[in-house]
């Protein structure tokens, strides 16, 4: 056993290695395809980053309107909370005395 495996050593040294070469230029880049490829993939990311950022603005504005919807809310509710308590005391002032 120990003969052959020194024989395949000795074979394996004995055969020269290739040099390494390396390819053409124009096989190893993408070529038109490659480049559509990667035109199309940027310009799908461009029109999804726009439409992201006009549904976040929408989102936003809704927010604050609903925001300036509340203030308004709680500030008429609180004119008529206090309309009716000035209408209670003139109403209890006015009473003719027993």
């Amino acid at each position: 056993m120990h003969a052959v495996f020194a024989a395949l050593v000795v074979l394996a040294d004995a055969t020269p290695s290739p040099t390494p070469t390396a390819p053409p230029a124009e096989t190893v880049t993408p070529g038109p395809w490659g480049f559509v490829a990667v035109a199309f993939l940027a310009i799908a990311v461009v029109l999804l980053l726009w439409d992201m950022m006009r549904r976040v603005r929408r989102a936003r504005y809704r927010a604050q309107v609903r925001e300036e919807l509340d203030l308004e809310q709680s500030e008429g509710e609180r004119a008529a909370e206090a309309t009716a308590t000035d209408a209670e005391d003139i109403d209890a002032d006015d009473r003719p005395a027993p």
